[in-house]
């Protein structure tokens, strides 16, 4: 779904085609799902830890890789401003060469490196919220200098022992990554504090001509499979000032990319936040939930504020040295 004007909204899901174009992935592993796909003699195939899917799969995979190129080429086309990729299944966790975490194919990275090589974008920022560490999307862009990678997860969740602050890349690529991993137990404060302080100055440093979003709403309080407290309201004010810093730089050119996020309560409500947020069109639906988040600990914690003080010192300052050098080159 993508929105050019507010309340006006185009659904391009009619004519998508799977995808051909898998340049983040190796050609054999691409393979290897196909010919799973193709086998109906079992009800369930691995693509690696933590996937599975049933004869067919690989198509239903391709359609959603599909739909995140189709989604790029309708905002560098102009026909769109911003949009969301309602797609299935998520992708931040498959790496080159295996799935991985519920993931078969990278969408998000298919995307971006789309962007890059087929319509010859220098710079995107790709922005991951979502509550588990986006190590694929990590993986594909780690020695490329043209992808700023930001990572706001929950520490040691999963994949475990991904995603420590002191990883920033390496090669051409040092510098352009940055981790946040965030104790459990954060809530609004910690993550609007993560976005005022590292987010957006990163994204001002980069400078980049197509920001893409890893939308996880699996760092909610409602979440069975992580422990943080955001709300609805918490991923409003994320795409506000997101929107905000790709108004800034690339002419409001911001895409979403459908994630995790595991409760099948509370999920709708996070999702129509930033759908309104990127329409600019408020509808009439209340969260029902937000009196219930009216516990102690969403104000930004020292143990919080520690861990986003450090990336400030560290991987944000890293950025802003490597841009600087980058521009006196």
């Amino acid at each position: 779904m993508m929105w050019w004007t507010p309340g006006e909204m185009t659904n391009v899901r009619k004519g998508l085609e799977p995808t051909q174009h898998f340049e983040v992935h190796t050609q054999r592993y691409v393979e290897y799902v196909q010919e799973l796909s193709k086998d109906s003699s079992k009800g369930i195939h691995k693509a690696g830890p933590d996937v599975a899917f049933g004869p067919g799969g690989y198509e239903i995979a391709a359609l959603a890789a599909g739909g995140s190129i189709a989604i790029v080429d309708a905002a560098l086309d102009g026909s769109i401003r911003n949009g969301y990729a309602l797609v299935r299944p998520p992708g931040h966790h498959a790496c080159a060469d295996q799935g991985m975490g519920f993931c078969v194919f990278n969408n998000i990275a298919v995307a971006a490196a789309h962007a890059l090589e087929a319509r010859g974008l220098s710079r995107i920022a790709i922005v991951d919220y979502d509550v588990h560490h986006g190590n694929g999307t990590q993986e594909m862009f780690w020695e490329d200098d043209r992808v700023l990678f930001i990572s706001i997860h929950q520490d040691s969740n999963y994949p475990l022992n991904s995603g420590p602050l002191t990883d920033t890349g390496s090669g051409k690529g040092s510098g352009t990554t940055i981790n946040v991993p965030l104790p459990p137990g954060s809530g609004s404060g910690a993550y609007r504090a993560v976005f005022d302080r590292v987010v957006v100055p990163a994204l001002d440093a980069f400078e980049p001509q197509l920001v893409l979003v890893s939308s996880g709403f699996d760092a909610s309080f409602f979440d069975p499979l992580a422990q943080q407290m955001c709300t609805s309201e918490d991923y409003r004010y994320f795409t506000q000032v997101m929107s905000a810093a790709a108004d800034r730089h690339c002419s409001g050119r911001l895409l979403y990319f459908h994630e995790g996020g595991y409760s099948a309560a509370y999920v709708p409500f996070c999702g129509l936040a930033v759908m309104e947020q990127l329409s600019g069109h408020k509808t009439q639906m209340q969260d029902v939930f937000l009196g219930d988040t009216a516990v102690g600990g969403q104000a930004l914690q020292p143990w919080q504020d520690a861990v986003i003080g450090q990336v400030g010192a560290g991987p944000l300052t890293l950025l802003r040295q490597k841009v600087a050098e980058q521009r006196q080159q």
